[in-house]
């Protein structure tokens, strides 16, 4: 979560909680009479109590038609908002026309421009090369030449060796095995072991063909 602070920002920052566990600061909050203590756990939107997301975001956004659309962008579906889906997703999806093969289909891509959603089989999810903007160089200085790390994609995902370089402004990522559903918009995190070297944003990825799985 701190990968995107540069070192500036981070030589600032405090961090009121030291290195108390959750499970200490629980017993602290319900000795001090405090509502939280026995709050739940959030691993969701942890301002959505019941953690129905798409119907938060349809209270307030309205219904948003667009289309469902296979691999090969030919029209299967129909939804009420791509605000409501997320890369990977299998459940909720409305189609008409049920995949040839008989296997699920799972949330390939979404436009949130067009409101089209993309939809194909599970492999067509597993990512090798990722290009990432606005690259954060927290622990180290841009690499002049690739570099060999891990890379984490999810707050709480496993990280991947990778070898990374800078192309221009844009930080690509070439994965030594490939993940699966990685999104546009997540953070790309860059690792030394624990030592974080850099953080930036997803903005495309391509598919896995050829790396080792």
């Amino acid at each position: 979560m701190l990968a995107v602070l540069t070192s500036a920002q981070l030589s600032r920052a405090v961090f009121p909680l030291g290195g108390s566990t959750k499970a200490q600061v629980r017993a602290e909050a319900a000795d001090r009479g405090l509502a939280v203590a026995d709050k739940p756990d959030s691993h969701d939107v942890c301002f959505i109590a019941d953690g129905d997301t798409r119907r938060f975001l349809h209270a307030r956004l309205g219904a948003a038609p667009g289309p469902i659309v296979d691999a090969d962008g030919q029209l299967i579906g129909s939804h009420q908002g791509s605000y409501g889906f997320t890369i990977g997703q299998r459940r909720g999806l409305r189609l008409d026309r049920p995949a040839p093969d008989g296997r699920p289909r799972y949330v390939l891509d979404i436009e949130p421009v067009s409101g089209t959603v993309r939809v194909g089989p599970a492999e067509l999810l597993d990512t090798g090369l990722i290009s990432a903007a606005r690259p954060v160089w927290t622990g180290c200085d841009p690499p002049a030449e690739p570099i060999d790390c891990l890379v984490q994609l999810r707050a709480h995902g496993e990280p991947y060796p990778a070898t990374c370089w800078l192309d221009g402004e844009s930080l690509q990522i070439r994965l030594h095995r490939p993940a699966r559903g990685v999104a546009r918009g997540q953070a790309a995190v860059l690792y030394d072991g624990d030592v974080v070297l850099a953080s930036a944003t997803i903005t495309a990825v391509a598919p896995a063909a050829g790396l080792a799985s």
